[in-house]
Parts: structure tokens; C-alpha cells; sequence
């Protein structure tokens, strides 16, 4: 069986890739699914995520089934890709409840997919895209917290 892990990843973190590399020793295939447009603001195009999350998992040495971007909602990307199951990531009581929130709704909309949560080694339970972007934006060090490839562009994009 294979599994979706649907998100922003704007950027994707070493908490990202520790969800896919625990996704990947469960799951015959894993298929990230960059979603193109969200509520919150972007930094990064759909098509720079993406890139940013495949660079990422090349430098981990992980292998998945696909990087794939979809835009809408999630139900009708995986009814369409033919899968049932997605992954997400919780790191804290807040993640928990809009998580649970958005797993009753697309249940509603579709009761065949179903979602998993995964927690992120304790070294990432804190680590978020937006704590990133911020440490980034003031000239702080986010080494331990992307790859090189997403540190690089980060930087490039935050002193603008």
C-alpha cells in the first residue's frame, strides 16, 4: 500500500523528512503531494517546494514514489491518484486539533481515505517552516533545521 503526505513544505524541514523516512519503513511507496495554493502566505512557488522537498529527500538519501503537485482539495487529488490513505505530521496539542478537525471533514467527504499522524523524533518535535523562515529572515543559522538546499535559497530568498 502506498501513502500520500500532502502539505505546504514551505519550506521542507528535517522534520518533514523524518516524517517520509518513517513513512517509507511502514508504507510500500510514498507519494509527497505539494499542495499549489493555500490560506497561509508562501514564500516559495508550488513548482521551488516541490524541488526543495525532492533536493531535500536526495540529500537524506531517501527514495519516495513521487513528488507530486495538486491543487484543490486533498480527497479529490488521492481519489483521483487511486489512494486511500495520507500522512500527517503532529508535533503538539494545537497540531492535534485543527488535525483532527481536517480528518472529520474529509472523512465526511469521502469516508474511504483515511489519515495516519506520525510523530517527528523529539530533536523536531518543535521545528516548523514558519519558525524557519523566521530564524532565516533575521540571519540566524537554520543548518540543523533544512538540508543545504533549501538553506541555500532560504538565505537568498530572505535577504530580499
Amino acid at each position: 500500500m502506498k501513502a500520500v503526505y500532502p502539505g505546504t513544505f514551505d519550506p521542507a524541514t528535517r522534520g518533514h523528512v523524518d516524517i517520509i523516512r518513517r513513512a517509507t519503513q511502514i508504507f510500500d511507496g510514498v507519494e509527497v503531494a505539494v499542495v499549489r495554493s493555500s490560506r497561509k502566505e508562501l514564500t516559495f512557488s508550488a513548482e521551488e517546494r516541490a524541488a526543495l522537498v525532492r533536493g531535500s529527500l536526495e540529500e537524506a538519501g531517501i527514495r519516495v514514489a513521487a513528488v507530486t503537485i495538486f491543487d484543490g482539495l486533498l480527497v479529490d487529488f488521492m481519489r483521483s491518484a487511486g489512494h486511500t490513505v495520507f500522512l500527517r505530521g503532529l508535533r503538539a496539542i494545537s497540531d492535534f486539533e485543527f488535525e483532527l478537525q481536517m480528518q472529520l471533514m474529509n472523512r465526511k467527504l469521502d469516508p474511504g481515505i483515511t489519515g495516519l499522524y506520525l510523530l517527528p523524533s523529539e530533536e523536531y518535535i518543535y521545528l516548523s517552516s514558519t519558525l524557519v523562515k523566521e530564524i532565516a529572515s533575521r540571519g540566524g543559522d537554520v543548518s540543523f533545521f533544512v538540508f543545504p538546499c533549501v538553506e541555500s535559497i532560504l538565505r537568498e530568498r530572505m535577504a530580499r
